[in-house]
C-alpha cells in the first residue's frame, strides 16, 4: 500500500488523526499506540477468547469460595498521631 498523507486535528485536550478506511481499522476498535523513534506504531488489541476468560473467572470464584467467609474482626488498636504544628 502506498503512503497516505493526512493531517492531525485538535480533539478536546488531545490531538486526533483521521485514518482512512483502507487501513483496515473500524470505528471503535481498541488499539495500542507506541512510539518507536520517529515512528508511531498502531496495533489492534487482540480480542481475548470469551470462553477462556469465563473459565478463568469461574476458577477465581471457586478459589475465593474455597477460602471461606472472613472471620470476626477484632477491635482496632488506637493510632497515636503526633502533634505536627503547621500542618493544620
Amino acid at each position: 500500500m502506498a503512503a497516505i498523507e493526512t493531517r492531525t486535528f485538535k480533539n478536546g485536550d488531545g490531538v486526533a488523526l483521521l485514518l482512512p478506511e483502507e487501513l483496515g481499522f473500524v470505528a471503535g476498535m481498541a488499539v495500542t499506540i507506541e512510539r518507536v523513534g520517529e515512528t508511531l506504531r498502531v496495533t489492534p488489541v487482540k480480542v481475548k477468547d470469551p470462553v477462556e476468560e469465563k473459565r478463568k473467572l469461574d476458577r477465581l470464584v471457586a478459589a475465593l469460595r474455597a477460602i471461606g467467609p472472613v472471620g470476626e474482626l477484632g477491635p482496632r488498636e488506637p493510632v497515636d498521631i503526633p502533634d505536627r504544628p503547621g500542618l493544620y
